[in-house]
C-alpha cells in the first residue's frame, strides 16, 4: 500500500504558506508581538510561487526556481552549486541545492548532507527568533523537507521528531502527517488515534483522506482477511470528492484500493481499480499500477497482457519524477525479473533480483519496509539461480565431456548462490509474524511475492518450520477466505517429503478450492501431482497432470527440476539421430514406454516438437541448417534453441532490451519498435 501524498513537503509548503505569510505580518505590529491572525487583512502576493511559497524575493532562488519550472535541469543544478560556492553558509542555498538533488535526480543521502547543513545555519527555536533572523521560509522549508526525506529513508522517528518541531515553532498542524510514520513502525494504535483526531478536527479533504488511508492500512494490518474495510471505502469516496484538479493522488488511491480487493480475493474488482489507476500517467505519483496489472496477468497465465504490462510499466517509470522513481526502484526489479525467469531470461532474472537485494530502497511511502523487499528478493534470486543451474544443465547435455567440464563448474556455482539466496530469505522469514503475513494470500502491507513462487519458501525453511507455521497461521485466520493456498503449501511440503500419495490427496484439495485465477500456482501442483502419479506408476494420471501443468506455465517443468516421460520419434536422417542423442540425455526428458511424444524431422522442415500422446502440438520449433557451421554444431544449437522455445513463454527479447529493465528511464521497446514508440505517445496524451 502507498501513502496518499502527491509529495509530503509539496503538501506541507501549501498548507502553511498563508500562515506563515500571516505571521509575519503580525510580527510587526507596534507591539512587537504576535497578534490574532483573523484581524490581518494581508493583499495577494504577485510574486511567482517558489519552492511553495509567493514571498521569497531572493533572485538566485527564484532562477533555480524558473530552471525547475520549465525542466531545465542542468541550469538548476548549475546555479544552486554556484550559489554554494559563493555563500557556502548560506541556508537558502544549502536548501535549494538540497531540492534540486531531490528533484532532479531523486539522489536522498546528497539532499539529507546539504539539509542537515541548512538545519545548523538555521537552529532556531522559536518563531519570533526565525523571523528576526530573515530566513523563516528556509527554516520551515529545511523542517518540513527534513521530515519528508527522513520518512522516504525509512528514519520514521525522524520524520515524526521533525513534524514536532513544525508544531513547536510554527503552530503548524501536522497532525495528518504522522500516521503513515507510525505506520511504518507498526504502530497501528497511535496511528489510529492519529487518523481520528484528523477525522474529528478537520474538514480538509486532503488532510481526510490521507487520515482514511491511515485507517485502511491500520485495519489491514489484521491476519484475518476482512470482508468489509470500510476506512478504505472512505479513503476513496474521499479522494474522489477534491475538487483540485491538479490533485493526483487518484493514482495512489486506485492501487491501494486494487491492493484491498485483491486481499480479499476479489479478483475483478482489482482489475478494475488498476484498469482506472492506468487511465492516467501522474509523474508524481508513488504508485505505478502496471507493476500490479504485471503480477496479476502473470499469476493468471495471460502471458501476452503481461508482456504488455511490462512495456507499458516502463512507460510508466519514464514519465515519473527522479525522486518517485527511486521510491520503487525495487518493486519495479522484482516485476521484471517475475516476468523474465517465466519467460526464460534466468540470467536477467538474476541480475534484476540481485540488484533489488543490494540496493536500499527508499519506500517511506509504501507500507513495506526493507526487510520485505529483501526477503522478495531473495526469494526471487534463489529461483532465478536455480533456474540458470537448470538451463544450463540442458546446455550440458548436448556437449563433449571436455566441453562440459567449465559448464558443470558454472552449473555448481549456480547451485551454491541459490543456496546463499535461499539461506538469506530463510533468515528474514525467521520471525513468526513475518512468515505469517507471508503466507496469506495477497498480503497486504507487503511486498508482492508472486503465489506460484510462495511455495518456494518451504525448501528454505524445511518441512517441520513450514507445517507449525501453516497450522499456527491457518488457526489465525491467515486463509479464512480460500484454504486452497493453505493446501498448496501442504503440497509442497509433501512433495519434499516424497510421501505421492498425500500429494495426490492434498494437490486435488488445493486444486477443488483455488480461485480459478491462479493459473500458475495451479500449474505448480499439478506438477507436483505428475510426478507423484508417476513415481506411484500411474503412468496415464501422470501424462494428463504433466499435460494439464505445461498448458498453464511451460516454465514450470523447467522451474521444478522434472523430466517428462517421452517417446522419441524421428526420421531416417544421421542429423536427426544427432539431435536425438542430445535430447535423450537432457535432464527434461526420459525414454518411457507410455509418454508424450518427442518427434525430430528434417523433412519437409527441420523441426523438433513436443506433443501429447494422442498427438496434439504443445510446442514446435523449426530452424533452418546454417550452412557455414558443422552439422554438430547445427545439432547443438537445435537442441538448446528447442529448450529454450518449449520451456519458456515464447517471446524474443533482444538483450539490448533486457538490458534497459535495469535503467530508470528508457522503455523496453521504444528504440525496436516504432508502433510501440507510438503507443508511448498515445499513453503519454491521455
Amino acid at each position: 500500500m502507498q501513502h496518499c501524498n502527491k509529495l509530503t513537503k509539496q503538501i506541507l509548503q501549501a498548507a502553511a504558506l498563508l500562515a506563515i505569510s500571516l505571521l509575519g505580518a503580525a510580527l510587526s505590529a507596534q507591539d512587537g508581538t504576535i497578534t490574532s491572525i483573523d484581524e490581518i487583512d494581508i493583499p495577494q502576493s504577485q510574486r511567482p510561487l517558489c519552492f511553495g511559497f509567493r514571498d521569497i524575493s531572493d533572485l538566485r532562488a527564484l532562477a533555480i526556481c524558473d530552471a525547475l519550472n520549465v525542466k531545465q535541469n542542468v541550469k538548476a543544478r548549475e546555479l544552486s552549486e554556484q550559489w554554494i560556492r559563493r555563500e557556502p553558509d548560506s541556508p537558502a542555498a544549502q536548501f535549494a541545492l538540497s531540492e534540486v538533488l531531490l528533484t532532479i535526480e531523486g539522489n536522498m543521502p546528497r539532499a539529507l548532507f546539504h539539509l542537515n547543513r541548512a538545519e545548523e545555519l538555521t537552529n532556531y527555536q522559536t518563531l519570533e527568533d526565525a523571523f528576526a533572523s530573515g530566513n523563516v521560509q528556509w527554516h520551515y522549508l529545511t523542517l518540513s523537507q527534513l521530515s519528508y526525506v527522513h520518512q522516504l529513508m525509512g528514519d520514521q522517528l525522524s520524520s515524526l521528531a521533525y513534524l514536532d518541531k513544525l508544531n513547536e515553532v510554527y503552530g503548524q498542524d501536522v497532525e495528518s502527517f504522522r500516521g503513515w510514520p507510525l505506520i511504518k513502525l507498526k504502530d497501528y494504535e497511535a496511528a489510529k488515534e492519529s487518523a481520528n483526531r484528523v477525522l474529528q478536527t478537520s474538514e480538509n479533504e486532503n488532510e481526510r483522506a490521507r487520515a482514511w488511508n491511515t485507517l485502511c492500512a491500520a485495519e489491514l494490518a489484521n491476519i484475518r482477511a476482512r470482508d468489509n474495510i470500510a476506512a478504505c471505502d472512505k479513503a476513496i469516496d474521499e479522494d474522489e470528492n477534491i475538487s483540485d484538479p491538479s490533485n493526483d493522488n487518484d493514482t495512489v488511491y486506485l492501487s491501494n484500493a486494487s491492493e484491498v480487493a485483491l486481499s480479499l480475493l476479489q479478483m475483478d474488482k482489482a482489475e478494475e481499480f488498476l484498469d482506472r489507476a492506468t487511465r492516467n500517467i501522474n509523474p508524481n505519483s508513488v504508485a505505478n499500477p502496471w507493476i500490479y496489472k504485471l503480477y496479476l496477468t502473470l499469476n493468471q497465465g495471460r502471458f501476452e497482457e503481461a508482456k504488455d504490462a511490462l512495456d507499458r510499466m516502463l512507460i510508466w517509470r519514464e514519465s515519473q519524477e527522479p525522486i518517485v522513481n527511486v521510491m520503487n526502484r525495487a518493486e519495479h526489479y522484482l516485476a521484471s525479473a517475475s516476468f523474465l525467469l517465466l519467460a526464460g531470461y534466468a540470467e536477467d532474472a538474476n541480475s534484476l533480483s540481485m540488484t533489488a537485494l543490494n540496493q536500499p530502497d527508499r519506500n517511506g511511502s509504501y507500507s513495506a519496509d526493507d526487510s520485505q523487499k529483501d526477503s522478495a528478493a531473495a526469494l526471487m534470486n534463489m529461483a532465478a539461480n536455480m533456474t540458470e543451474y537448470q538451463i544450463l544443465s540442458e546446455d550440458i547435455s548436448s556437449m563433449d565431456f571436455l566441453e562440459s567440464i567449465n559448464a558443470r563448474i558454472t552449473a555448481a556455482q549456480f547451485r551454491i548462490a541459490a543456496w546463499r539466496s535461499g539461506k538469506r530469505a530463510a533468515s528474514l522469514f525467521a520471525e513468526f509474524d513475518v512468515l505469517q503475513n507471508r503466507l496469506r494470500p495477497y498480503a497486504p502491507l507487503d511486498v508482492h511475492i508472486p503465489e506460484w513462487l510462495e511455495p518456494e519458501i518451504v525448501s528454505i525453511l524445511g518441512t517441520g518450520v513450514m507445517s507449525n507455521a501453516l497450522d499456527r497461521a491457518r488457526a489465525n485466520g491467515a486463509f479464512s477466505l480460500n484454504e486452497g493456498y493453505y493446501f498448496s503449501y501442504r503440497t509442497e511440503i509433501a512433495s519434499i517429503q516424497e510421501d505421492d500419495q498425500l500429494i495426490l490427496e492434498l494437490g486435488a484439495r488445493a486444486l477443488e478450492l483455488l480461485p480459478a485465477e491462479e493459473a500458475l500456482l495451479q500449474a505448480r501442483i499439478l506438477a507436483r501431482m505428475g510426478s507423484a502419479s508417476l513415481r506411484l506408476d500411474q503412468s496415464d494420471d501422470a501424462l494428463n497432470f504433466f499435460e494439464a501443468a505445461y498448458r498453464q506455465d511451460p516454465s514450470i517443468v523447467r522451474r521444478l527440476g522434472i523430466s517428462l516421460p517421452v517417446k522419441i520419434q524421428r526420421d531416417a536422417s544421421e542429423f536427426s539421430a544427432l539431435v536425438e542423442s542430445y535430447l535423450e540425455g537432457s535432464p527434461r526428458f526420459h525414454r518411457a514406454e507410455t509418454g508424450m511424444i518427442l518427434e525430430i524431422k528434417t523433412d519437409p522442415d527441420l523441426s523438433t516438437c513436443l506433443k501429447t500422446p494422442a498427438e496434439e502440438i504443445l510446442s514446435c520449433y523449426t530452424a533452418s541448417l546454417s550452412e557455414n557451421e558443422s552439422s554438430k554444431w547445427n545439432a547443438q544449437h537445435m537442441s538448446r534453441t528447442f529448450h529454450s522455445q518449449v520451456f519458456g513463454l515464447g517471446f524474443d527479447i533482444s538483450k539490448a532490451q533486457r538490458s534497459i529493465l535495469l535503467g530508470s528511464s528508457v522503455i523496453l521497446s521504444s528504440q525496436t519498435n516504432r508502433n510501440i514508440q507510438q503507443n508511448r505517445e498515445t499513453v503519454l496524451e491521455r
